[in-house]
């Protein structure tokens, strides 16, 4: 889901992030994409932008962005870290064909786990993982 900040050196500052140039361009990024990149995407993205930015510049802001309860990390896969600005109560699809990851409602921001009603649960993830309906389209024309 795209977000819509008006102003993101605010955001930044009330985050209590002090917002240089890259970490400005690197949270605009993230917020406006659908596509919850990686680091590498990201650095891609913007380096032609910033040269002086490395990965380990973005790396280091999005791990600052997500203690900061700005970001959230999304690890469907084992090796793949994506991160989003959407913190809001959602989960992600991943399609095993094409690799689109996208965002999907929870209905009611709250799934029935009523058998860890004693427990305190701090974080959760929800992940599905399938063949998108545009690889299926393609999959049924071929």
């Amino acid at each position: 889901m795209l977000l819509s900040i008006e102003n993101t050196e605010v955001y930044l500052r009330n985050a209590g992030i002090k917002p240089s140039i890259q970490r400005l361009k690197i949270f605009e990024y993230l917020s406006k994409s659908m596509e919850h990149p990686t680091v590498e995407s990201i650095y891609l993205a913007l380096s032609p932008e910033i040269p002086t930015l490395s990965k380990t510049t973005v790396y280091n802001t999005l791990k600052l962005f997500q203690q900061q309860g700005i970001v959230m990390v999304v690890n469907i896969e084992d090796n793949e870290t994506r991160f989003d600005a959407d913190i809001s109560f959602h989960g992600h699809f991943k399609c095993t064909q094409c690799g689109l990851v996208e965002d999907f409602l929870i209905p009611d921001n709250q799934p029935n786990i009523s058998a860890l009603s004693q427990h305190k649960i701090t974080e959760s993830h929800y992940y599905l993982k399938g063949i998108c309906a545009n690889c299926q389209t393609i999959k049924i024309n071929k």
